[in-house]
């Protein structure tokens, strides 16, 4: 997840795509238009939320509370959301048996992309 290469940004380039697509659906449920959403979080331009929409962007951690008012959601909710998209690593240590299902879930919907093969050998500390 964490290279530019292989089956890692694969996993990484979809999941972003995967994030975007909530994003849009989350602020189309609002009746926001980008420009709106652009207004509320501080952003710049409206560019910004394309870019994020369409998988090509992160929105900064200093941001997830500004974004979660602007979209009128639980900022838990939100963070756990993004998290499962940004860092799906942390996101299955902390939340284990969901993670494992959103993985299964991405591979069974034909994503070529897949969880880091090299695990099974690191040490499990209790």
């Amino acid at each position: 997840m964490y290279t530019q290469h292989g089956r890692r940004y694969e996993l990484n380039h979809e999941l972003r795509n995967q994030a975007g697509m909530w994003l849009r659906q989350l602020r189309k449920s609002r009746g926001l238009s980008q420009q709106e959403l652009a207004a509320r979080v501080g952003a710049g331009y409206y560019t910004f939320i394309s870019q994020l929409e369409t998988g090509r962007g992160r929105i900064p951690p200093d941001r997830y509370l500004i974004w979660a008012r602007a979209l009128e959601i639980d900022k838990r909710e939100f963070v756990r959301t993004l998290m499962s998209y940004y860092d799906p690593v942390t996101y299955g240590i902390l939340f284990d048996q969901a993670a494992e299902s959103q993985q299964a879930e991405m591979l069974a919907s034909g994503s070529s992309g897949g969880p880091p093969q090299d695990q099974e050998n690191e040490p499990q500390s209790r």
